[in-house]
């Protein structure tokens, strides 16, 4: 049995630069952080007493006799990468929903491809996490995801994460006196807003034309310079939350799909009871909204939005990690040899880590 833990992430300026579609072009930048809540994945050899040879358990229940008959996009496609050639049984958990704008799908392919290694006996680095899930989604799912989300929970903190035009990707991350880490979370509330949403559908009616919107995704791009500025500064971090205000402001100018009325009257209500700022997590629609608040204000906000759901965070210095491996897996010489294999480059991304 492995179990691996996974964590979402909460994305602060950059969101959108993020695009290979983008930064292929102009280059991009995000900074964002992961939080301690996450996607648990564990995943077994299936016993050969059964009718079926994969169990996949998720909001659904899927008993399969082979590979190609399962439904879940993300398990029947890693499983056929990795070459598993035997019974799997996986289960997923996740302390939050699904489809809410806090990276949960490259979560949920991160962390199973590091399971599915582990079950190999392999110990794949971050950077290769990262890279295999991002060929995962954009090349064999041909979703319309970013590059953000699957190197931020791979590698887990806050981050300060640059995208060239070469493909070329690299991470920094972002050290903070313990208080200033301290201050800024203190600041930060995240409210669900009810709306549950596919970010790629979402994306998707933006992304194919950023060309058109090159004033906005420059001037997003921007704002990470200027919240690295504020957050290694030594004044008030209220500026930090003018700048979520102003980069809400700048992305719902992407496209109409990105917010919608009820969105806009949470936002209102939250500016009206004290929130300085704040912005939608992930491509819009709905999920999650990330709120700026001063602590003295913080309860009447909370009041004034009593209907949403409010999840406390901090944030996660570690990203994906095996936290359970029964030493007594089977990891046959012959099954080894037969199924591992390093994990191949491919053309269009390159992975660095400062």
């Amino acid at each position: 049995m492995i179990i691996s833990r996974t964590p979402f992430r909460v994305s602060f300026f950059g969101g959108g630069t993020d695009y290979p579609s983008w930064y292929r072009v102009h280059g991009g930048s995000v900074l964002a952080t992961a939080i301690n809540k996450y996607c648990y994945i564990s995943c077994r050899y299936l016993p050969p007493f059964f009718e079926h040879r994969f169990r996949i358990v998720y909001s659904k229940v899927e008993l399969c006799g082979s590979i190609d008959e399962i439904q879940h996009p993300s398990v029947r496609e890693c499983l056929r990468s990795m070459g598993i050639d035997r019974g799997v049984e996986i289960h997923h958990d996740g302390d939050l929903p699904a489809r809410s704008g806090l990276g949960s799908s490259s979560a949920f392919t991160v962390g199973l491809l590091h399971a599915l290694h582990a079950l190999r006996g392999e110990k794949p680095s971050a950077p290769e996490l990262a890279r295999e899930s991002i060929r995962m989604e954009q090349e064999v799912l041909r979703e319309t995801v970013g590059s953000q989300d699957q190197v931020l929970v791979a590698h887990g903190g806050l981050s300060h994460i640059t995208f060239s035009t070469d493909g070329a990707i690299k991470v920094e991350p972002v050290t903070l006196p313990a208080d200033r880490v301290t201050d800024l979370e203190s600041h930060l509330l995240l409210c669900f807003t009810g709306i549950n949403r596919t970010a790629a559908d979402v994306a998707d009616s933006y992304v194919g034309n950023v060309e058109n919107k090159a004033p906005q995704m420059t001037a997003l791009n921007d704002m990470v310079g200027r919240g690295l500025s504020i957050l290694h500064g030594r004044g008030d971090l209220v500026e930090f939350g003018q700048l979520l205000d102003e980069a809400w402001q700048t992305k719902r100018e992407l496209d109409d799909g990105v917010t919608n009325a009820q969105i806009e009257t949470i936002y209102k209500e939250a500016r009206a009871a004290g929130a300085v700022g704040g912005k939608l997590i992930g491509a819009g629609g709905g999920g999650f909204m990330l709120l700026f608040v001063r602590p003295g204000d913080r309860q009447r906000v909370l009041d004034r939005l009593n209907r949403l759901i409010h999840v406390g965070f901090h944030f996660e210095p570690r990203g994906s990690q095996i936290i359970f491996q029964d030493d007594e897996v089977d990891y046959s010489s012959e099954d080894r040899d037969r199924t591992r294999r390093s994990i191949e480059p491919f053309s269009d991304l390159k992975m660095g880590s400062a």
